[in-house]
Parts: C-alpha cells; structure tokens; sequence
C-alpha cells in the first residue's frame, strides 16, 4: 500500500473547494510518483503493492457505487475540479492527493488532457468464492488471454448479459492492466474477477458446488463444436469457456468441458474474435434466460 494509502482519512479544507486531505502533495517524481507509475505498466509492481489504477468518469463511479476500496484520489494542482469530482473527494473513504497536472498526464497514459482525477484502487483476492453460485449461476472462463483489452470486453459483455463472475485462467494478460480496466467502462467492479493459475483450480471449485447440489456445466467454444449455440440449453447452470484469442481452448480445458458449442457464421470470415464470441454465447444465454433486469 502506498504511503498517501496509509494516511488516508486525514481530511481537510483548502481555499480551491472541498474537503481534501491537507498536506499530500505530489510535485516531482518522487518514490510515491514512481510507484504510482509502475502501477501502469508492470503487474509485478501491482501484485506486490497491491493496488491499480482507475482511469474515467464512469469506472471511477462505480467503483465508488460498489463499494470498492479505494487508496487515493489523485488530482492536478491549480484546477478547479467539477461537482462530480468535488463530491468524491469529499465523500469518499480516500487520501486526495495534489498532483501536478504534468504528472498526472503522465499517470492518465498521456492522453489529450490532463485526467479530472485518478483512483488508487485496492486489488481484492483472486478467491473463487468471491463468484455467488446457485441454480441459475452462468460463468465465464478466459484461458490464457493475450489483450487486457478482451479481458475487459468480456467483463463487460458479462456485466451486460447478466453473468456472475469472470475467470481467468493460466498465464494471461493481468486482470488490473489499465487497458483491461479501461476497456470494462466499470465492469469489473459489478462482475467478480478472478485470476487462478491452472483449469484444475476451476474444476476443483466446480465439483464442489456439484456436491453441494448445483450441477454446473462446463461449455467449451469452439469453430468445430458439436452443437450450435441456438440448440443448446443454457437455461441450466453453466461454466462457459472462451479459449485464448490465437489457439483457442487449450487441450486440458476441452478434455474438462462437458459439451463443447459453436457459433454459427457466414461470409469471408474464418472466425470471430474471442471477445466477440464470448459476447454472442452470452447474449444467447440471456436470451434464453429473458433476460436480465436493467441497472
């Protein structure tokens, strides 16, 4: 945890508005701005700090919403902040610290503008238990993906589609890379997220709900699957597998699969990409499920 982490709660007034923690300035690239850094690009340095980053108004918003454990709120110094960041700097359970606006750029992956503000994010456990399990649980398994970007797109499509939980499994893009973050637009803080290292992990967890009276399928994707989407019966309980974006469902995760679907298509393409066939067998599942219930 970041030292600013450890001071949070030490709240209070300055003449720019609201009630921010006094004292917590950032204007060099000092070691906190450096671990902060780090938090962009190595997974290493996240795993060890424990902590994220959250970039955007909207995945900022739900974190918060959701109740998610926040470290800091970072902002530039010498701006005046909107109501929706004023709000958060004053309601939330997080040091706000002033960053000099060049920095903070540094910090937003140097976008056009400098970001309104930057949450320091607690990383939870990888638990499998952190996914809620009944009669009516679908689930989702990304093996060994390459692109943050499709870990988010699924998360999203999951949150969208009504899905319980998102894991992914093996050596794989991280979870909390800005860009899978980025790319759930908040997802990830509505829809569990878990990272396990082997499919024996996940099978281990599916035979115990088994036992205890849900009997989860396992539904493996793929071009040569044996049964079309459409055809098959995803109003059960259902563990739905997406393979890695090159080579698919690795040999282990199709001998674990139950039944093993795919999705019909036409023209020139061979295939669709692995976010975007997660995103159809989920719709369809909803589909057959009528549904979920707006947020």
């Amino acid at each position: 945890m970041s030292d600013a982490g450890r001071n949070r709660g030490r709240r209070g007034q300055d003449q720019r508005g609201g009630g921010r923690s006094r004292g917590l300035r950032v204007s060099t690239r000092n070691a906190l701005f450096q671990q902060w850094q780090a938090l962009l690009s190595n997974r290493t340095k996240r795993q060890r700090s424990g902590e994220f980053l959250i970039h955007g108004v909207r995945p900022i918003t739900l974190a918060v919403e959701q109740g998610w454990p926040l470290h800091n709120l970072l902002y530039p110094s010498g701006r005046k902040l909107s109501t929706w960041a004023r709000r958060l700097i004053d309601e939330c359970d997080a040091t706000a610290v002033e960053v000099h606006p060049d920095l903070l750029w540094e910090l937003g992956e140097r976008e056009s503008e400098t970001p309104e503000l930057i949450a320091v994010a607690a990383l939870p456990a990888d638990d499998l238990d952190r996914l809620p399990v009944g009669q009516d649980f679908l689930g989702l398994v990304f093996d060994r993906p390459t692109s943050p970007g499709n870990i988010g797109t699924l998360a999203r499509s999951a949150d969208a589609f009504g899905a319980g939980g998102l894991i992914v499994s093996g050596h794989a893009a991280d979870v909390y890379d800005p860009k899978s973050v980025r790319a759930s637009t908040g997802s990830l803080f509505s829809v569990p997220a878990v990272r396990v290292p082997s499919p024996q992990d996940v099978l281990d967890w599916v035979d115990g709900h088994r036992r205890r009276g849900v009997p989860i399928v396992v539904v493996g994707t793929d071009e040569r699957g044996t049964a079309e989407i459409t055809d098959f019966d995803f109003t059960r309980p259902v563990l739905l597998v997406i393979g890695n974006e090159t080579s698919g469902m690795s040999a282990t995760w199709r001998d674990l699969c139950d039944e093993i679907v795919r999705v019909p298509i036409g023209g020139a393409a061979s295939s669709l990409n692995a976010a975007s066939a997660g995103t159809v067998v989920l719709y369809e599942a909803a589909r057959q499920r009528g549904f979920p219930a707006a947020g």
